[in-house]
């Protein structure tokens, strides 16, 4: 072969892979990225397993290339405001906060399932939108020394209001006010006649668990030092607290511009479970680690 027909034949190979490269899909990028250049805001309210699922989102739309800007560390009391007016666009939600306390809805005797339909239908009218809510439930709780319950054979509230006589109550103040704190609780299993009752600042109870000055503190089911090994969480065999299921919340008019989301969220959210917020919220928590980091490994490894 002459040095022209290998130059030619060069230019030919040339232009099939140019021309292939520009007419083969792009399958690592959602169809209505490439339409829609618009920033989407994601916020967090001011705690670690919230600040994780935002980053965690932010992350996996990222790598299917959307614009994402975050808003971390909005007040519980202010976020909901925030995205009816728009500032921020979708944030990580519980099913049983949207039902009862932006609702006021009555969700006792209501499983999970229904929770979330109330959930759904109450934000429909705010012109916001529940995506499918995770297994992850971060409900109300108790949380025991797992060396006591060891000692007394408590597995579950009932045992324990059983056994209160020989159990350091660690409260938080409010607890012992609220219907769905120790009041509501004792009318459900009965009269807990703790050994002591003691109130603390609620961000010292494990260090008073961990100094053996209490056996029990109220919890949430996904707090990272359940995952310890240390502590565990006492079962609600009367299902006395509702679900608080993870749930994404997102305004209509950016799911409707954005459809893609919903499937991306739907595959991360199915994956976290109780189990897995709790080691989340370990990794931060009790290890030190950065939200960001444990969101990033997080996405690597399972998305």
């Amino acid at each position: 072969m002459n040095k022209r027909k290998s130059w030619s034949l060069l230019a030919l190979i040339m232009l099939i892979s140019m021309t292939m490269y520009i007419l083969w899909p792009r399958t690592n990028q959602s169809k209505d990225v490439s339409s829609k250049g618009t920033t989407i805001t994601i916020g967090s309210k001011n705690f670690t397993e919230s600040k994780i699922v935002m980053k965690i989102w932010t992350d996996a739309l990222q790598k299917k290339g959307y614009h994402i800007s975050t808003k971390p560390n909005i007040s519980s009391s202010v976020v909901y405001p925030a995205i009816k007016s728009g500032q921020v666009d979708l944030y990580p939600e519980y099913t049983g906060t949207i039902a009862t306390t932006y609702l006021k809805a009555n969700i006792v005797d209501k499983n999970a399932e229904e929770i979330a339909l109330v959930a759904q239908q109450g934000m429909k009218k705010q012109n916001l939108t529940t995506l499918a809510y995770a297994p992850a439930n971060d409900a109300q709780g108790i949380a025991i020394r797992t060396s006591v319950a060891k000692k007394y054979h408590i597995k579950n509230i009932s045992d324990l209001q059983k056994k209160a006589n020989k159990i350091r109550f660690v409260s938080q103040g409010e607890f012992d006010e609220r219907e769905d704190g120790l009041p509501g609780l004792e009318k459900v299993y009965g009269k807990f006649n703790f050994e002591s009752h003691k109130v603390y600042d609620p961000s010292l109870k494990y260090q008073i668990l961990a100094k053996n000055q209490g056996d029990i503190v109220p919890a949430s089911t996904t707090e990272g030092q359940l995952a310890t090994g240390k502590y565990f969480a006492l079962k609600d065999i009367k299902s006395f607290w509702p679900a608080y299921n993870l749930v994404p919340l997102i305004r209509t008019n950016t799911l409707k511009n954005n459809p893609g989301i919903e499937k991306i969220l739907n595959e991360i959210d199915k994956k976290l479970t109780t189990r897995e917020l709790r080691l989340l919220n370990k990794k931060v928590d009790v290890n030190g680690q950065s939200y960001q980091k444990v969101a990033r490994n997080w996405v690597r490894q399972n998305y």
